[in-house]
């Protein structure tokens, strides 16, 4: 049985049989090899013990007509991993089309030049392998995991859809009622469907790029015409508005060979001007109330906006989301559940319903949320959530404390660059390739890290976990218990 679905939180199984169809190749040209640092320095107030130094292997170069491509080797396992990136998400997709980016998703599965409907999955299945699609907040990605003999195959059939996609009145009509439909299902016709991942962005955000439903409006959807999904391909699945990523247990020079051979001669195309994604601060509280037909107990969700990405203050907010909410040893945990029992669990993060805090590129929202017994108040956990970060504010910080919030981050970046698939490297490879022209940050996450100081965790409290920053969205259950 397939188990098929594309969208961020969707994993798709695949086989594969042997196909191998060779293109005209193109003479690369500005090949540069990206280098590593050192991932440990130190920080400036008594930092945690550093473990040794993990250097991830980075190779990252341009072909001639764009196309961004990282390369790193690793023979732990024989399979090798291939990560499409384009840089269109749900920020990017034109107006008056909302959930265009995730429709088209959809379509990239439609069949190619050489591969027929379906034939893409077929293809990977057949050969033992799993692949995934999915459209985030700035890129839509695509993945394939493989035995490590395979890799040409692989990057044949995904240079395939990049080539040319089979994009026709059938194809597009049958996929709108296929996303119409997952809306009903995951959204509309669920209890706390959309909630908060979907509908806190449209409620905190003031920038329409940031506050759209990109999930999609079932009319937008219907409106969407096979002029618009060709003009779609041609500009956004474009070599030079995508990276390709390819890690796992393979000869670097040989692969190279094949991306040159499969990829080379793709034509690049005129890139419009990115939107402005910028938000203004926000200087008063929101307060929302959702009203929900299948819900049977209250909810409650919290987002404060972020600082920006890569300053010294997004590292401090991503190290106070570990104290604050991540894992039963975080403050909001303790507080609401052990100590309280107002409800039986906290989640929420940084990005962590479409991915995590290190592949987005634009404004983002601190986000936490939880369902709640009904004879809770929602001012009491709101009280509590204040509570929590004032005691922060006011008692400052210690070394234990920052040095605890290093493992948790630690355990966590080594987990997902370390997995089995390899997609979790290929995925921090190609958001950094995306967003700043350097996977080998990689290498350098760590030391960012070590640089936080407890004068710089309270200041960024002070500035973005105040009251006037924040909005908070109560979910009012109307179903029969």
């Amino acid at each position: 049985m397939r188990h098929f679905k594309v969208f961020a939180r969707g994993l798709i199984w695949a086989p594969a049989v042997v196909l191998a169809l060779g293109a005209c190749s193109q003479k690369t040209t500005a090949v540069t090899t990206a280098p590593t640092e050192t991932s440990a320095t130190a920080a400036t107030s008594a930092p945690a013990p550093v473990g040794p130094a993990f250097q991830i292997p980075v190779e990252y170069y341009t072909l001639s007509n764009g196309l961004q491509v990282v390369l790193s080797p690793d023979k732990t396992a024989p399979t090798a991993t291939v990560a499409a990136y384009y840089a269109v998400g749900f920020r990017t997709e034109p107006r008056n089309r909302t959930g265009f980016a995730h429709l088209f998703e959809h379509l990239m599965f439609q069949g190619s030049q050489n591969l027929g409907k379906n034939e893409f999955i077929g293809l990977i299945q057949k050969n033992g392998g799993a692949l995934n699609g999915s459209t985030r907040f700035d890129f839509t990605n695509y993945y394939e995991v493989v035995p490590a003999h395979k890799l040409e195959t692989i990057l044949w059939a995904e240079a395939d859809r990049m080539r040319g996609l089979a994009i026709t009145q059938t194809n597009l009509t049958n996929q709108q009622g296929v996303v119409k439909n997952e809306v009903r299902v995951n959204v509309l016709n669920q209890p706390y469907g959309g909630f908060p991942w979907l509908l806190m962005p449209q409620k905190a955000n003031k920038n329409w790029n940031n506050a759209h439903n990109f999930y999609g409006d079932l009319k937008d959807l219907d409106a969407a015409t096979l002029a618009d999904t060709r003009e779609f391909f041609k500009t956004y699945y474009a070599p030079n508005n995508a990276v390709l990523a390819v890690v796992g247990d393979f000869d670097p020079a040989e692969a190279k060979a094949w991306v040159e051979k499969y990829y080379g001669n793709i034509p690049s195309a005129p890139q419009p001007p990115k939107p402005d994604l910028a938000e203004p601060r926000q200087e008063q509280e929101q307060r929302f109330v959702h009203d929900d037909k299948l819900a049977t107990k209250p909810a409650l969700a919290f987002a404060y906006h972020m600082p920006e990405r890569n300053t010294p203050e997004y590292y401090a907010m991503i190290m106070l989301d570990q104290i604050l909410l991540q894992g039963n040893d975080s403050r909001l945990y303790q507080a609401l559940v052990q100590k309280r029992g107002y409800t039986d669990n906290v989640s929420g993060g940084i990005n962590s319903d479409l991915g995590n805090q290190f592949n987005y590129n634009g404004p983002m929202l601190w986000m936490g949320s939880l369902v709640y017994d009904p004879s809770v108040q929602s001012d009491s956990v709101t009280q509590v959530l204040d509570q929590e970060i004032n005691r922060l504010a006011k008692n400052g910080i210690d070394q234990a404390t920052m040095d605890l919030a290093m493992v948790k981050i630690r355990s966590a970046f080594y987990d997902q660059v370390s997995g089995s698939d390899n997609f979790g490297r290929a995925d921090l490879l190609a958001s950094f390739a995306l967003f700043d022209k350097d996977p080998s940050r990689i290498n350098r996450l760590e030391s960012e890290f070590r640089q936080v100081t407890p004068a710089l965790m309270q200041a960024t409290i002070r500035e973005y976990l105040r009251p006037t920053n924040r909005t908070i969205i109560t979910v009012n259950p109307l179903a029969k218990s």
